[in-house]
């Protein structure tokens, strides 16, 4: 029998903290890194930093393979943590890393071997191609070890051990900044290597990570990153089990995947200017993911874990705070953004035209980046509570049938300025807000992969519908 409990705000925001704030710094930290990275590679001029956005494009494909094996990671990861399941936590470890381990070597090939396939389908500019071939040709290195200390990253959030990775990633950036300074342009009698300079502190900082988060494992004794065995002691229903949740994920980053990259080509055939405004905005897009992912990881792991150990109301109440205060955070900072704006984009060397454009752009999507992320992390909430399948359906189907169309239309076709295109590619985020929000009050997402959580999801979804009928009623 559920028992009506008062909420308690200080456990919960205590918790949330410890989970939240880590990560947030972490990601905050890296994407300040790849701010500063950006700014770095300016100096060589708006060519130079155009034809390292559009690699970033192709990189946030690769995410697009990988991150549904990382949300599913996280899905049963934290769950099995909440059951206090060994073997559940190993195994769902093995099947995430050898998934995202595939995706890192299928693009670093491409980057490696055929990068020229790459740029010519970002852009039609010749020396884009030519300055984005010799970046993608060093960079190709830095994928598997990336993705690597991506997955272990996840083990340790998804079992409530966030320091670790925060070290790493401290080490790792400020690790990747001093090479940059060194290999760019050419400094302590280094010579000067422009973006492969860049590429190479790239890789070398991502070795360092690995090495890191290794090595900070071994020293508390962390066990589960070790015990190799278990990694891969799969057996048939577990591994079916694992990707039917899985699939729906994969399915969805991809298709996402896929039109981000059309929305992105579209982008790319725009003006020289345009392409560098958009490079910039990119680089700060990813100070806002980077802070919403603090509340996403976050969210995920608590309540997935309370889905996991059967505390089904808990994670539901826990959810339902969740989404405002990440959407509150978001607004927070994305008002700080928009008022040192100028001042960001002049530290871009991004003058004239491009100045201006990225001025419009950046102030337009952290006005649209509050209900975007505010999707962003029901989903999240959703997957690690077991439900794949709805922001699946809803995301796919707004990019399908309403943005590609009227990106592709206006941007190709019409011909459109940037300042009317750019909202464009987020028109669908307020509809699914709306259906993702009423989802979310139904309690319908919470679907236990344990065997203690299925028991009590029957019981659960009864006392939400009798709670609901009770507040019509009224």
């Amino acid at each position: 029998m559920i028992k009506e409990e008062r909420f308690n705000w200080a456990s919960f925001l205590k918790n949330l903290a410890i989970l939240a704030i880590p990560v947030a710094l972490q990601n905050l930290l890296v994407s300040t890194g790849t701010m500063i990275d950006t700014m770095m590679i300016a100096k060589l001029g708006e060519n130079s930093v155009g034809a390292v956005g559009l690699c970033a494009q192709y990189a946030n494909l690769m995410v697009a393979g990988y991150w549904g094996f990382i949300g599913g990671g996280i899905l049963f990861i934290a769950q099995y943590w909440g059951a206090n399941d060994e073997n559940g936590i190993c195994r769902s470890y093995g099947l995430m890393l050898s998934c995202i381990m595939t995706v890192a070597f299928l693009f670093g090939s491409v980057a490696l071997f055929k990068p020229h396939w790459v740029m010519r389908l970002y852009t039609d500019k010749i020396v884009l191609q030519e300055i984005g071939i010799s970046y993608l040709k060093i960079i190709g290195f830095a994928y598997p070890l990336q993705l690597f200390s991506i997955g272990a990253s996840t083990l340790l959030r998804a079992t409530e051990k966030v320091k670790m990775p925060l070290i790493a990633s401290i080490v790792s950036v400020f690790t990747n900044l001093f090479l940059n300074w060194v290999l760019i342009y050419g400094n302590l009698g280094f010579p000067a290597l422009g973006v492969r300079g860049a590429a190479i502190a790239t890789v070398i900082a991502a070795s360092v990570n690995v090495l890191i988060l290794l090595l900070a494992c071994l020293i508390t004794k962390y066990r589960y990153i070790f015990m190799v065995r278990k990694h891969f002691a799969w057996c048939g229903s577990k591994v079916k089990e694992f990707f039917t949740k899985v699939s729906p994920i994969i399915i969805n980053e991809v298709f996402l995947g896929i039109g981000n990259m059309t929305i992105n080509i579209v982008l790319g055939r725009q003006s020289a200017p345009t392409i560098a405004a958009v490079a910039v905005f990119r680089t700060l897009e990813g100070l806002i993911i980077a802070f919403f992912f603090g509340f996403s990881s976050a969210s995920a792991v608590l309540v997935g874990k309370d889905v996991g150990a059967g505390f089904l109301e808990s994670a539901y109440q826990k959810a339902k705070r969740l989404i405002p205060l990440c959407m509150a955070g978001v607004a927070t900072v994305g008002l700080c953004i928009i008022l040192f704006r100028h001042k960001i984009i002049s530290a871009m060397s991004l003058t004239g035209e491009a100045a201006q454009t990225a001025s419009y752009i950046i102030t337009a999507f952290m006005i649209i980046a509050i209900i975007r992320m505010g999707n962003w992390c029901m989903n999240d909430t959703y997957r690690a509570s077991g439900d794949a399948v709805t922001g699946t359906v809803l995301e796919i189907i707004a990019m399908y049938v309403l943005v590609l169309p009227v990106v592709c239309i206006t941007g190709l076709v019409l011909k459109v300025d940037i300042r009317l295109l750019f909202p464009l590619i987020y028109c669908d985020e307020l509809i699914r807000w709306i259906l993702m929000f009423i989802h979310l009050h139904t309690g319908k997402w919470i679907k236990p992969v344990t065997e203690i959580g299925k028991a009590k999801r029957e019981e659960f979804l009864a006392y939400r519908k009798a709670k609901r009928h009770k507040k019509t009623s009224v």
